[in-house]
């Protein structure tokens, strides 16, 4: 059971037991006070029985009729207040006739505190606290016997004063109590308010895992989409304009003999490139060299086969960078090579690997015929969309920019530029 729940059982516990005692309580002092009255007449003491039955019944039945019967008249204070005027009234008539009924007297002082407000309720004390002094001095005929006027008003005001105290004290301990209660309250909602939060953080994380999954899912799609982009389609590619040349040169052997050793080398690249994409591990040729090395051979090879100059030249210090980058720039170099043997019918590349403290940048640029950079590319299609896409996916992954410049008949040049994480980095 919570703390929470602890405190508002033992409130609701004591509520109950107050409650009931509350109730009772007239009723039983009432019953006392009148079988020690009655017993008096045993032994002879001389008294009014009619007199203190009647004002008994009716003390009894003033009770019932606004307490017990009609418990909806307590909430209004006005009617209360009458009650407890006519109750006080009975009281002091009872304590005239019988002493003892002073222990009757004494519900005035939880009555006065529960029906009455504010100045009222202290009047209500006072009043309770007279009638008591009196029973206590033996009734209005000890004192009238002994002339003790003034010992009943002494103990009359000494009471009073003790009770005004006692009052005062009880409505701050009910003051306390009316805030823990709304304390209390304030925790419920509170709680209520966090289990609350908790439910939908918790459908939130679900849908959050979900979304995470899809993503997963997607990303995953993505790069063995660029893979298959940058190795079969390429190294298909190729091979199929190695064929084709061999077709047109049936004639001429050496020749042929150069373009089938062409597109044997590049079967035998795209091969082991396909393996390693399965494995998702990096590719053969930076497995074997650094990445300006790579990108030099990737570039002498295919200036070799697609007989256009390709010069690499590198800048800065060149060190080993975390192998997403390096792959990155590396497919970057093989894409942009790749296009440019498809569309741009150039004579010459130039490809710039440039270290910078922060950055590692790849610019490759030709004087081909150029393109309309802004022009509406379909994803996958003949025209290189799906490459240019791929590209930019890899170096945005890597928090990078890839920028493309181009006008028909101006060439082109892209620059992809990357975070320089060193080997080893954080991933």
């Amino acid at each position: 059971m919570s703390i929470e729940a602890e405190l508002r059982a033992e409130f609701d516990h004591w509520e109950r037991t107050e409650t009931a005692a509350f109730k009772a309580l007239p009723y039983v002092l009432l019953a006392i006070s009148t079988v020690i009255t009655l017993l008096q007449l045993v032994w002879r003491v001389p008294m009014h029985f009619t007199l203190v039955l009647g004002l008994s019944a009716a003390a009894a039945l003033w009770m019932l009729c606004f307490r017990t019967l009609r418990p909806e008249r307590r909430q209004n204070r006005r009617l209360m207040g009458v009650y407890y005027t006519g109750l006080m009234l009975l009281a002091a008539a009872l304590v005239g006739v019988a002493p003892w009924y002073g222990l009757f007297t004494f519900v005035g002082y939880p009555q006065a505190f529960k029906y009455l407000r504010g100045r009222r309720r202290y009047v209500g004390a006072a009043v309770t606290a007279m009638i008591s002094a009196a029973a206590f001095m033996g009734g209005v005929a000890g004192i009238n016997d002994a002339h003790m006027w003034w010992a009943w008003l002494a103990v009359g005001l000494i009471s009073a004063v003790l009770a005004g105290a006692l009052f005062y004290f009880v409505e701050m301990a009910d003051h306390r109590n009316d805030k823990q209660k709304q304390a209390l309250v304030e925790l419920h909602e509170a709680n209520a308010k966090l289990e609350a939060a908790l439910a939908e953080n918790a459908a939130l994380h679900a849908r959050l895992m979900v979304q995470a999954r899809e993503a997963g899912v997607l990303d995953e799609r993505q790069r063995m989409a660029r893979e298959i982009h940058d190795t079969l389609a390429q190294g298909l590619a190729g091979i199929l304009t190695q064929l084709q040349a061999a077709e047109q040169t049936l004639d001429e052997p050496p020749t042929l003999r150069q373009h089938l050793a062409n597109a044997t080398n590049l079967a035998r690249e795209s091969l082991v490139e396909a393996r390693r994409t399965v494995h998702a591990v990096e590719p053969a040729v930076l497995a074997e060299a650094r990445l300006p090395d790579a990108i030099g051979d990737v570039a002498r090879r295919w200036s070799e086969i697609n007989h256009i100059d390709a010069v690499l030249t590198t800048t800065g210090d060149a060190r080993p960078m975390h192998t997403e980058v390096e792959v990155t720039l590396l497919r970057t170099a093989q894409e942009a090579l790749a296009n440019v043997a498809k569309h741009a019918r150039a004579g010459r590349v130039g490809l710039t690997l440039s270290y910078m403290e922060d950055l590692v940048t790849l610019d490759v640029r030709d004087d081909g015929v150029g393109f309309d950079p802004s022009a509406k590319r379909v994803n996958g299609s003949a025209s290189g969309g799906f490459g240019l896409l791929g590209m930019r996916q890899r170096v945005q992954r890597l928090a990078g920019r890839l920028a493309i410049e181009s006008e028909p008949g101006g060439g082109t040049a892209i620059s992809a530029a990357v975070p320089a994480i060193p080997a080893g980095g954080a991933e």
